[in-house]
């Protein structure tokens, strides 16, 4: 691929050739082989796979002393089938890239190329390529992988395209930036019956419809009105279709969202009182699993500010949203560990919603995404800025 004043067309090729043939979180085997075999002709000091799966990280390294800089992106498509016509339209059946981590992938490679011609000064760079963000596992699992120890960053960023705004801004938030969340499971055992004599049973019936209601009213009766959070009821099932049978067992699955870590407990622990008081109030079993968690993103002060230098530097409109975001990012588990910042980049006012059937990332944000985190490391690695 071409270093010169095509390189964003390139990239445009590489984004589109990632965005058909996406792989599920965990599974992203064939897209990092792909993404190692572009670093690898970028020479950096050190390329490393299989990082918490299969995650990678290259990094360029500086002659001074300086910080280590991250900056990371993610692999992994969706459970989502494709239904557009698109000519790079996904050839993976029941996945696609309906969040944009093609292009955020693509961003990265473009990053790559800025870096292998315009070396740190000092400290180091790291191009992090993060496995299973969709399910919420990959960022914990790379940062417990014993391998990277010598990537371990004293700042992180990251971006993600955000539909609803306009091409040409930057979304920047000193902060919490994105929810946390957690999946809520309750499994309910009773005992099966006939259906014509479910007295002789005990049927989930009556508490599945108690939890529903239930989960659904937590942060209203849980939470004081300044406080952001939400139970959204996404799942309950409720024994087999058997006419004959009064059922013996279900399930009810919610979703639990907060800007803060200590609303998010509260909630949590009201959703597991409700749980299992109501499985005892009907004489059932219960097992509850906490699933798929994302702690809250939230950007630190310094960080925030090197991002929205670099975003007025590359010519993009900051926007400063007033509240944070309701969706989830695993990034959350590295800046509750660093100093760093997850910031958006607008992707159309008109542009399908991330996760809708119809989405497809913008292949204009490339130069912008690219400018952004170039800035980025200009303010932190190189000499160029002060």
């Amino acid at each position: 691929m071409s270093t010169g004043s095509d390189q964003h067309a390139d990239l445009i090729v590489l984004r589109r050739e990632l965005h058909s043939r996406p792989e599920l979180s965990g599974e992203e085997e064939r897209t990092a082989a792909r993404i190692a075999e572009l670093l690898t002709g970028l020479e950096p000091a050190t390329l490393r796979t299989g990082l918490g799966g299969h995650g990678l990280a290259a990094a360029w390294r500086g002659v001074g002393e300086g910080p280590r800089v991250l900056v990371r992106c993610e692999l992994d498509g969706l459970p989502i089938p494709e239904t557009t016509d698109l000519p790079h339209r996904s050839t993976a059946a029941g996945c696609s890239h309906k969040c944009g981590h093609d292009g955020h992938m693509a961003v990265l490679v473009g990053l790559a190329r800025r870096i292998a011609s315009r070396p740190p000064d000092r400290g180091e760079a790291v191009l992090l390529f993060q496995p299973s963000e969709e399910d919420g596992s990959g960022a914990a699992r790379v940062i417990d992988d014993p391998a990277f120890g010598p990537f371990t960053p004293d700042m992180a960023f990251a971006l993600h395209n955000l539909p609803g705004f306009p091409i040409g801004t930057a979304i920047v938030r000193g902060g919490p930036f994105a929810a946390a969340s957690t999946g809520f499971v309750v499994r309910l055992t009773g005992a099966t019956s006939h259906a014509a004599e479910p007295q002789r049973g005990r049927t989930p019936a009556p508490a599945v419809s108690a939890l529903i209601d239930g989960l659904s009213a937590l942060p209203q009766l849980h939470t004081a009105l300044s406080d952001s959070a939400k139970a959204t009821v996404i799942h309950a099932r409720l024994g087999e279709v058997a006419f004959g049978t009064s059922p013996g067992e279900a399930v009810v699955m919610a979703t639990l969202r907060a800007h803060d870590a200590r609303v998010m407990e509260r909630l949590e622990e009201a959703a597991r009182r409700l749980a299992t008081r109501t499985a005892a109030a009907h004489d059932l079993g219960c097992e509850i699993e906490l699933v798929e968690p994302f702690p809250a993103t939230v950007n630190g002060t310094e960080a925030n500010r090197i991002v929205q230098e670099a975003a007025v530097e590359s010519g993009l409109r900051v926007v400063e949203p007033a509240v944070p975001f309701p969706w989830s990012e695993d990034f959350g588990h590295f800046t509750g560990r660093w100093e760093g910042a997850l910031f958006g980049l607008g992707a159309g006012v008109d542009q399908p919603a991330l996760h809708h059937p119809d989405y497809d990332f913008p292949d204009e944000l490339i130069p912008s995404g690219v400018e952004v985190f170039d800035g980025i490391l200009d303010r932190t690695v190189r000499d160029g800025v002060s």
